[in-house]
């Protein structure tokens, strides 16, 4: 499958924008969850309750991550699945 220029630039601009929500989302992560820690030092380090969140929110940002980051399809994935549905 041959790509014009501006196949491959909308492609291009579309994981660079992927590419850059996920770092906004790891740099909410941090500082939210720093900021819980933090409360839950101040308030008296009893049961640390912000593993919660920071577990919660840590499996979605591994999802994102997954999504930003995972291979496309090869070829040959492409032509096998192809086959198989025939």
């Amino acid at each position: 499958m041959v790509q014009t220029d501006e196949e491959l630039r909308d492609r291009a601009l579309k994981q660079l924008k992927k590419k850059r929500d996920f770092t906004a989302n790891v740099f909410a992560y941090v500082v939210v969850n720093a900021f819980l820690v933090g409360i839950w030092a101040v308030t008296g380090s009893g049961f640390f309750w912000p593993i919660f969140p920071i577990l919660g929110w840590g499996m979605g940002l591994i999802f994102h991550a997954w999504d930003v980051y995972q291979q496309p399809p090869t070829e040959e994935q492409i032509r096998r699945e192809m086959d198989r549905l025939k």
